[in-house]
C-alpha cells in the first residue's frame, strides 16, 4: 500500500474522531470552558514502515479520561462500573482537583442551592455539596471519545489494519501514550 494512501486514511480517521468527539461533548453539555473541546486534536507522522498517532487533548489534568471512562464513586460504582478510576483509591487525580473543577463549574454557570429557609447558598457551599455527592456517587461515563474512535477504526481499510496488524485494544492504547521525545 502507498504511503499517501495510508496517510490519507489515518487523517481521514482520525478527523473522524476528533469530529465526533467535539460533538459528542458538546451534545453531553461536559465542557463548561470549552477548553477540553477546543484542545481535541492529534499528531501524525507516516514512514515506509510505520505510522505514529497520538491524540491530543487538554494537558493539564486526565480530566477528559475521567469525563470518557466515567469514575467509580466512593461509595457507589453504578454510574461508571467499568472504569479504571475511583474516587479514594490515589490514583488518577490531583488531590483537590474534584473540589476546585466543581467550584468553577458553579461559578461559571452560576448556580446555586437554595438552604430550607429559602436563602441562596454560597457558591462554595453548593459547590461543596455537589464534590460530596460526585465523590460518594462517581461519574457516568460517556465514552465521549472511545464510541467514535471504534466507530472510525472498524471503518479504517482493512488493508491498514492487516499491514500494521492493528488490533483495535492495542491500536486505542498506543495512540493515547505520550510522544517519545526527538533526538
Amino acid at each position: 500500500m502507498k504511503q499517501d494512501r495510508v496517510k490519507a486514511s489515518l487523517q481521514k480517521f482520525a478527523d473522524g474522531v476528533v469530529l465526533q468527539a467535539k460533538a459528542n461533548l458538546a451534545r453531553e453539555n461536559k465542557n463548561v470552558t470549552g477548553n477540553l473541546t477546543q484542545s481535541i486534536d492529534y499528531d501524525l507522522e507516516v514512514g515506509p514502515n510505520s505510522f505514529f498517532l497520538r491524540w491530543k487533548m487538554d494537558d493539564t489534568a486526565p480530566y477528559w479520561k475521567f469525563q470518557d471512562l466515567g469514575v467509580q464513586g466512593k461509595s457507589s460504582s453504578a454510574k461508571a462500573p467499568n472504569s479504571p478510576f475511583k474516587f479514594g483509591s490515589g490514583k488518577g487525580g490531583m488531590k483537590g482537583g474534584l473540589t476546585r473543577a466543581i467550584n468553577q463549574w458553579v461559578q461559571a454557570r452560576r448556580f446555586q442551592f437554595r438552604d430550607e429557609k429559602g436563602r441562596f447558598m454560597s457558591y462554595d457551599n453548593t459547590a461543596f455539596l455537589i464534590t460530596r455527592s460526585v465523590y460518594n456517587k462517581g461519574i457516568r461515563t460517556t465514552n465521549f471519545f472511545t464510541n467514535p474512535f471504534r466507530l472510525q477504526f472498524q471503518q479504517l481499510p482493512q488493508e491498514i489494519a492487516s499491514a500494521f496488524a492493528l488490533d483495535l485494544k492495542d491500536f486505542l492504547q498506543f495512540t493515547l501514550q505520550p510522544k517519545p521525545p526527538k533526538e
